[in-house]
């Protein structure tokens, strides 16, 4: 199983699966889960491919999600190898998607083999969620499966998103939620002048700083137990003209808040406004949700991810929220259990792309075991 998982992952990698294009990954996986009576929901949404695939009717339903797409491998001549031709040296399995996360979904799929094999009749159902829309703007991937899935009932009791998750060792964390994403597009009005003569005109920059100051130093939460507290941190700002003689009649100021569950998205917009009423200012602010923070607490599935971490690495694995987002957070709106698993993210997205030989064999075999805990 150890060699077929690699050269599944190796299959994958191979793939230019530039977000959001799956380039036949999803055929690949789609034409070894029908042999194992999986039916198969096949989707296309824009750009983006979907698959949806589920073996048996009963309850519970245990689902493994991913992506197959990728982001760009930056230039090709500063990777050691190509970064679609799957590559071994040194024990490591190169290649872009590599960790991020084609192993895991090539481990998916030999675990279920392999578990189907030993119990050709267990209880409840398998399912597994793939899109190419995880990596990119991620409006057309996993949110509409769900939307599909809630609109007739349909939904996981379980969920195992094969993330790269761990940190030194392959076994040392789970991810048992994220923190949710909020940005804000705040344009600040002034009045354009020259800048010989500031008493004619306003200053957006000028009069905005103090109002920036305060929300750069506003303490939003304390955070909790499972989650750090909220952040608040400007990506980019905008204004002026490019000459360097007049005044900026507006500028514009993009945002991004990090947050726990601590807080909410609207709690979050309403001390926004109450800081910028509070300085005078006149503004135009739109805001884009991208995520919901979710968590899951300590149960069957936590448990069952950590029995089987234990039995196949001797660690004891963490649990953590740390990261960006992930499409968990579109699961958890259907499924009241949704962990992240994966192996080592110190390589993803960056040159060089790779995972340990030696964690491909442990990592199918703890998706193997977690079926067991759950489903026998």
């Amino acid at each position: 199983m150890a060699d077929d998982t690699i050269e599944l992952a190796r299959a994958l990698i191979a793939r230019p699966s530039l977000t959001p294009d799956d380039a036949g990954c999803q055929d690949l996986l789609a034409q070894r889960l029908e042999r194992l009576g999986f039916a198969l929901e096949r989707t296309r949404s824009g750009s983006v491919d979907n698959l949806w695939a589920r073996r048996g009717t009963s309850g519970p339903l245990l689902c493994f999600a991913g992506h197959t797409d990728v982001v760009p491998p930056g230039p090709a001549e500063q990777w050691d190898s190509a970064p679609f031709t799957p590559a071994i040296r040194d024990g490591m399995l190169y290649g872009r998607g590599s960790a991020d996360m084609k192993t895991s979904l090539a481990a998916f799929v030999t675990a279920i083999e392999e578990f189907l094999e030993r119990h050709p009749r267990p209880r409840g159902s398998i399912a597994l969620l793939i899109t190419s829309d995880e990596e990119g703007a991620a409006v057309d991937g996993t949110v509409r499966v769900v939307e599909t899935l809630k609109a007739r009932g349909e939904q996981p009791d379980y969920c195992i998103v094969g993330e790269p998750t761990c940190s030194a060792r392959l076994g040392d964390t789970i991810k048992n939620g994220r923190r949710g994403s909020l940005s804000g597009t705040l344009t600040v009005k002034g009045v354009q002048g020259h800048i010989a003569y500031p008493h004619l005109a306003k200053n957006p920059i000028h009069l905005a700083a103090p109002a920036i100051a305060e929300l750069a130093a506003t303490v939003w939460d304390r955070g909790n137990r499972h989650f750090p507290p909220t952040t608040w941190q400007i990506s980019n700002i905008r204004g002026g003209t490019g000459a360097t003689n007049v005044i900026p009649g507006h500028m514009e100021i993009l945002f991004n808040f990090r947050f726990s569950t601590a807080s909410t998205a609207e709690s979050l917009q309403e001390q926004v406004r109450a800081v910028l009423d509070r300085h005078g200012l006149q503004y135009d602010l739109q805001w884009e949700l991208s995520g919901k923070p979710y968590l899951t607490p300590e149960g069957e599935l936590v448990e069952a991810m950590r029995r089987a971490i234990r039995s196949v690495t001797g660690m004891e694995a963490e649990l953590s929220t740390s990261g960006g987002t992930s499409d968990g957070r579109f699961i958890a709106d259907i499924c009241p259990q949704v962990v992240e698993f994966g192996p080592l993210n110190a390589t993803i997205h960056k040159l060089n792309e790779c995972v340990a030989v030696a964690d491909i064999e442990p990592l199918r075999a703890i998706y193997r075991q977690a079926l067991e805990n759950l489903l026998l």
